[in-house]
């Protein structure tokens, strides 16, 4: 949108229609995120016909309404509500530079809006899977990471900076995933910190840095059986399998019906020592996993153990096959 277009003249295109005038101004954002001046029409039309808006856009899950509402809850000062709408546009469509907004780099926002909610709104950037690994994203989220680490040294909490690390681990940014994590810790030690180390360095690939971590996590929180599961699949990659069948059968002491668990621990201990048992149970829970990929790997080390029945071992690549 060029400068100078007025609102009167947007809702002359789009038939005097409040929402389609959104719609108009969201397209014109899509194209320019940082141009000041759709922002200017949105603030107008919001002033004008607040009550409509709010019964209109209250209803609607569009792209353009959650965009248009995220700005909507700055100007009323929700700051919170509005970098979470934010960061649900984002994760829907990251190839548009949203967050080159005049308004989420301004000092308002980013001196008000809470560890926690920006954490919650990195989440949201990546519930959709997309690859965040370029130098293009990393050039697009440029404006969250400033926030990350503004609103990180203003609200240090360290649950909350152990989720934001999830985004720029996503964007190939370790040193500030890193970063936050050392904030972190400075302030108080706790598992969720080391977990996002551990994922950061396993991303990184040195799995003893990774291994570390977790270790670091169990002492935190020792009766936590899914730590011991992380570990031991750690282990597992490293090709310790005593190692990772040990630590599995402790997470079963903390979770003992936990059919992931008990299907890694079955493999772990098929591939150490060639048990037809271990493979026969762990062909028993392979349907419960619901991770696919998981259970084939899994498969994949039991059938690597020494001096398996050939008929079992094929029973169980059947099962990955499928």
């Amino acid at each position: 949108m060029a400068a100078g277009v007025s609102l009167a003249g947007v809702m002359a295109h789009c038939g005097g229609s409040p929402v389609g005038a959104v719609e108009l101004l969201v397209g014109a954002i899509a194209s320019a995120p940082a141009a000041p001046e759709p922002y200017a029409a949105l603030a107008e039309l919001w002033q004008d016909r607040r009550s409509e808006l709010k019964e209109s856009l209250g209803e609607d899950g569009s792209l353009s309404a959650v965009l248009a509402q995220a700005y909507f809850l700055f100007l009323d000062g929700d700051m919170d509500d509005a970098v979470m709408a934010l960061g649900s546009v984002t994760g829907v469509r990251p190839d548009v530079a949203w967050s080159a907004a005049p308004w989420f780099g301004d000092a308002r926002f980013l001196g008000a809006v809470s560890a926690a909610a920006l954490a919650e709104a990195c989440l949201r950037t990546l519930d959709h899977g997309h690859d965040l690994d370029t130098d293009e994203m990393r050039e697009r989220f440029a404006p969250w990471f400033h926030a990350l680490d503004m609103v990180s040294e203003r609200d240090p909490e360290p649950e909350s900076l152990a989720a934001m690390a999830r985004l720029p681990r996503a964007c190939g940014r370790y040193e500030l995933a890193f970063a936050l994590c050392d904030r972190a810790d400075a302030v108080d030690r706790v598992m969720w910190t080391a977990v996002a180390r551990a994922a950061t360095w396993r991303v990184i690939g040195d799995l003893d840095q990774t291994a570390a971590a977790f270790e670091s996590a169990l002492v935190l929180e020792s009766a936590n059986w899914s730590l011991y599961l992380d570990l031991a699949d750690v282990r597992a990659e490293q090709g310790d399998f005593a190692a990772a069948a040990s630590l599995a059968d402790q997470g079963l002491e903390y979770e003992p019906h936990e059919v992931t668990l008990r299907a890694a621990s079955a493999a772990y201990r098929a591939r150490l020592s060639g048990s037809p048992d271990d493979l026969s149970a762990l062909i028993t829970l392979a349907p419960d996993l619901a991770n696919t990929t998981y259970r084939d790997l899994l498969i994949d080390y039991a059938c690597a153990g020494p001096k398996l029945p050939r008929r079992l071992v094929a029973k169980a690549r059947r099962i990955r096959r499928n």
